[in-house]
């Protein structure tokens, strides 16, 4: 189970961006995620008119490390690490929940 999905906030630990949030919006594989806003680099394209593409210079989301990002914990503004727990308190029997290492509480999926 991935401690960091798409749609969580996370908060930047360590390199350029150290500091920034932004959402999950994907994985790129079982490591790296994309982060909305951080990492930002310049990328210049060639035109394909066969595409229908401009070319010049454009701002690309590259991914970063599941290492350099923490979970934001909304209750304390900092960032936070996840445990997972196992819910039994279900009917159906036995289910994996992601929580905040500080406070225990679940984390909400938005």
């Amino acid at each position: 189970m991935n401690k960091i999905r798409k749609g969580d906030e996370v908060i930047v630990l360590t390199g350029r961006d150290k500091g920034k949030r932004g959402v999950v919006l994907s994985r790129k594989d079982e490591s790296y995620l994309i982060v909305e806003g951080v990492n930002v680099v310049k990328k210049h394209v060639r035109p394909n008119p066969m595409k229908g593409e401009m070319g010049g210079i454009v701002d690309k989301t590259m991914p970063i490390h599941q290492s350099n990002v923490a979970i934001y914990n909304p209750a304390t503004g900092k960032a936070d690490r996840v445990a997972i727990k196992v819910d039994l308190s279900a009917g159906k029997g036995a289910r994996r929940v992601r929580v905040f290492r500080s406070s225990g509480e679940a984390i909400k999926v938005a």
